[in-house]
């Protein structure tokens, strides 16, 4: 195959990666134009892998997209994902949500000991309110439930959805902000391909006893010695 024949299939495969990245990103291509200043008809002619664009232009597109610069040299499609809010009963979820906060404050009370009449005077929040809020019957107001969790000694953070695809989209945002609060070098380090049999070995020690890994310490300390 002719270095020109290369390009040109390069070219048109670029095109369907970011055509792919503008409709998983829900985006017009006048919407990506007036944003990135590429021109509609340059963007068509991009997506339709008549012509290529400069990687500046690329950078700006996976940005603005957001997606990661490397999909543009992987083979698989983003835009067959569903949105965030197609497989998700809104409605539904939150009143399960509500239910599920109300049952984890009644346990979280009844773990301390509190009764409804004295967690009312701790916070100045009516019995019967307090009640439907146990029941799932009312939504709980944020301050009010800051205000309850402190008294019966949680935080709003243990009430946070684990299990629903909002609940997977917020653990993938704090594990992201946890990364990020990494040093450049740490985070080089962390996404650099090589290093990665290093990491897994930290996982897997991590999973030890402190019995195991001291036995583990012992017996590199007679390899050495």
């Amino acid at each position: 195959m002719s270095l020109q024949v290369q390009i040109a299939l390069r070219t048109r495969k670029l095109g369907v990666l970011i055509r792919d990245a503008r409709v998983a990103a829900r985006k017009t291509v006048p919407e990506v134009s007036k944003v990135t200043g590429i021109s509609p008809a340059f963007l068509h002619a991009y997506e339709e892998g008549r012509r290529a664009p400069s990687l500046p232009e690329l950078e700006v597109l996976a940005y603005y997209l957001n997606q990661s610069i490397q999909h543009f040299w992987s083979s698989e499609a983003v835009s067959d994902s569903p949105e965030r809010t197609e497989p998700v009963n809104i409605a539904q979820l939150i009143a399960l949500r509500q239910r599920m906060i109300g049952a984890f404050l009644q346990q979280k009370r009844t773990q301390a000991s509190i009764s409804i009449p004295a967690l009312a005077a701790e916070t100045g929040i009516s019995q019967n309110r307090l009640k439907s809020y146990e029941f799932g019957e009312h939504a709980v107001p944020v301050p009010e439930l800051e205000a309850i969790l402190a008294v019966v000694g949680s935080n709003v953070e243990a009430c946070f959805d684990q299990n629903s695809h909002i609940g997977t989209w917020m653990r993938d945002q704090a594990a992201i902000l946890e990364f990020m609060k990494l040093s450049p070098e740490m985070r080089s380090f962390v996404c650099s391909p090589v290093n990665q049999p290093y990491l897994e070995l930290a996982r897997n020690l991590s999973q030890l006893s402190a019995d195991r890994l001291r036995a583990v310490a012992e017996a590199l300390l007679d390899i050495t010695l």
